[in-house]
């Protein structure tokens, strides 16, 4: 489907090449809903809350550089290595995981988090308990290479096992809480064989040459799974990474980078999924890239999808340029992203936005700002978001549709030069009743409201205009 400016500008905006990794392309025309009615029920509240949170945090973040990926020998944009050690892969690697060693967060306060995404309208939060690096964030008995363990110094801080904090924090605001989750691990031997050196992000061994090995790796992994299943409370999705550890038979060889992948990397997804829903009832699987029954809710990253999808999805990207944390950051708008969420939301999607805490335990300030921004529109906005489902056309020109089923909410975006709503305003045909009666949110004063041929025709009056200048989607509510 051909896309409009307005649609390409904005892909392009938000693509750059740190994040073409692996999900840059994705085919979602196999989706497979869920048959659990636990399942369904959470996947449709899931649905309805429309705005989260993502958080990558790690060791990385104490030289300010991409999450894992440099690790990873590849000649890629985002694999570069970078520092005194960049030379010789094998003293970068030894070096980059001695981070463990200084790994201090003291600024550490996921309940100032919880409250400005909150505030800022969020209603779910993913937290990295494990990257592809293999570091862990959580007190895992699987291996010393966490947060928890004595080389780390912030193990002697109470709430050295952020994870539990995290969740703890976020659920006591309300929040559906979940768990992302790297399935390759480089750092565990039994996924990157020292006997032989890895080439790639893939396993470095073939699994079906040593399966004994492969083994060790599967219940390596379904042993994580089941500790963050089991000892942080409540967890409503199960977010997993590292779409190339899949089976074999799941390789769509249309898209570029599956084709890449050299053997069969089958962890059993069945027997993770089930033990983890019998530990966590009507939990939400998301197996990222890899259709079937273990991908509750696709997972576009970086991107918005230029149509209206009947599927469960959501978009995940970067408040600023990058998932981890780096020195400078450059952040969006918060007005670039409130007519994102309204975009997504009007597709039928949900809008995952990642900020990266620092390596003390901190955000910038900036992301608070945005996040506070973004709530002041979300407080009179926001019945235009929650709880409401896409309304035909979906996306027209500046227009965006949803309804909750008693009223139409028609949101303008205007563009970076319109400061004022226009005047006049026309709607294509629309589900309205004859006698419709349409205000402005944030406003009282009724409307005028006309049929044309064409659909809708309101009059905004000048001293209502004046009123909500500056915003960055005005939104007409029809009932």
């Amino acid at each position: 489907m051909k896309k409009n400016l307005t649609l390409l500008f904005a892909s392009l905006l938000f693509s750059t090449p740190l994040f073409a990794q692996q999900h840059s392309e994705q085919k979602h025309d196999k989706y497979v809903w869920p048959k659990d009615e636990q399942v369904k029920q959470k996947l449709q509240n899931w649905q309805d809350i429309k705005f989260g949170l993502l958080m990558h945090w790690g060791t990385y973040s104490e030289w300010g550089i991409v999450e894992s990926w440099s690790l990873c020998p590849e000649d890629e944009g985002w694999c570069e290595r970078k520092g005194p050690h960049s030379a010789n892969w094998y003293e970068y690697k030894k070096a980059y995981e001695n981070l463990q060693t200084t790994f201090n967060p003291v600024k550490f306060n996921p309940e100032r988090w919880a409250d400005a995404a909150k505030k800022a309208g969020m209603k779910y939060m993913i937290f990295t308990t494990k990257h592809h690096d293999g570091f862990c964030m959580f007190d895992t008995k699987q291996t010393d290479y966490k947060i928890t363990d004595k080389k780390t110094p912030f193990s002697t801080n109470p709430r050295s096992n952020v994870t539990k904090e995290i969740l703890g924090a976020f659920r006591q605001q309300g929040f559906m809480v979940g768990t992302y989750f790297s399935k390759p691990d480089w750092h565990t031997e039994h996924y990157w064989w020292p006997y032989f050196p890895p080439k790639d992000r893939n396993v470095s061994y073939d699994p079906k040459k040593y399966p004994d090995h492969w083994q060790k790796f599967s219940d390596f992994t379904y042993n994580q799974i089941q500790e963050l299943m089991t000892d942080y409370g409540k967890v409503d999705i199960l977010w997993l990474d590292g779409g190339w550890v899949r089976p074999f038979s799941s390789i769509d060889s249309t898209i570029s980078w599956q084709r890449t992948i050299p053997y069969n990397q089958d962890i059993n997804m069945a027997r993770i999924a089930g033990m983890a829903r019998q530990h966590q009832p009507g939990l939400l699987v998301v197996d990222r890239t890899v259709s079937g029954e273990f991908e509750n809710y696709v997972t576009p990253e970086q991107s918005i999808p230029d149509h209206y999808m009947p599927i469960p999805w959501e978009s995940c990207m970067t408040m600023g340029d990058s998932w981890s944390y780096i020195p400078k950051e450059r952040y969006k708008s918060a007005r670039k992203w409130v007519q994102t969420l309204v975009d997504i939301v009007a597709k039928n999607g949900n809008l995952l936005l990642n900020i990266a805490p620092g390596p003390d335990g901190e955000w910038h300030e900036e992301a608070y700002q945005r996040l506070q921004e973004i709530g002041k529109w979300m407080n009179v906005n926001g019945e235009s978001i929650y709880g409401t489902k896409p309304l035909a056309p979906y996306r027209q020109g500046q227009w965006a549709f949803t309804s909750n089923g008693k009223s139409v909410y028609a949101s303008y975006l205007p563009s970076d030069s319109e400061t004022q709503i226009p005047a006049s305003l026309s709607l294509p045909p629309l589900n309205t009743p004859p006698a419709a009666k349409a205000t402005l949110l944030g406003t009282t004063q009724s409307l005028k409201v006309t049929k044309t041929k064409d659909g809708l025709s309101i009059t905004i009056p000048e001293k209502v205009r004046q009123q909500i200048a500056g915003q960055p989607v005005w939104v007409l509510k029809i009932s």
